[in-house]
């Protein structure tokens, strides 16, 4: 009975190892005839794409991206100086000698009339100074407010005045030996001035006279 046990699994295991090794054929079979796709297209390379693929790698640089992908270009020739260049003759305005001519007679004229302003104007001074004396009257003229025997009331008719607007001057002077304190208003240089003001006071009420004294 062990024996038969034995034979039977020496027979199975014999038959498991020869259905393992027709599986393992079977498969390296299926394997070598399936076409695989990256040894395909290595395989379908021509030579000439191989020789190509060869110089590119050999001619390949690394440091292409940072340098940029533009070759360098040649320096290109200076051009040469153009020999049409015109002539300077031509550049230079033209200058007429007519008008410098004239420009030259005119300048000494205007030099000389403008050679000593304040000569000029000392001149114009000295001889508009007599038509100013000959014209200028020879009297000034004051607006006398009244003449008082005290100091007091003089002031009290300057104070009035002063309300009024005008600025009077009390003067002291002597009459039969006794002071007489004069309020007037002035002077003016002209008459008309002076009995303008008269008039003006007047219409106010204040009595005046009109005096006239000699320069």
């Amino acid at each position: 009975m062990k024996h038969t046990q034995r034979g039977s699994t020496i027979v199975g295991f014999i038959l498991g190892l020869l259905v393992g090794l027709g599986a393992a054929l079977a498969v390296a079979v299926y394997v070598a005839k399936v076409p695989v796709p990256f040894l395909n297209k290595a395989g379908l390379r021509s030579a000439s794409q191989d020789s190509a693929e060869a110089e590119r790698n050999r001619n390949w640089n690394p440091n292409q991206a940072l340098t940029g992908t533009m070759p360098a270009r040649p320096p290109q020739a200076e051009a040469p100086a153009s020999t049409d260049a015109k002539p300077e003759a031509k550049a230079e305005a033209k200058t007429d000698p007519k008008a410098d001519a004239k420009a030259d007679t005119k300048a000494p004229a205007k030099e000389t009339a403008t050679s000593d302003p304040l000569g000029d104007f000392a001149k114009a001074k000295t001889s508009a100074s007599p038509a100013a004396t000959t014209n200028a009257e020879p009297h000034e003229y004051f607006v006398q407010a009244g003449a008082y025997n005290t100091q007091g009331d003089a002031d009290a008719q300057r104070a009035k005045l002063a309300m009024l607007g005008w600025e009077a001057k009390v003067s002291e002077n002597k009459k039969d030996g006794r002071p007489v304190f004069r309020v007037r208003v002035g002077p003016f240089a002209k008459r008309d001035d002076a009995a303008g003001l008269k008039e003006k006071l007047d219409d106010a009420g204040v009595q005046t006279n009109l005096v006239r004294v000699q320069r």
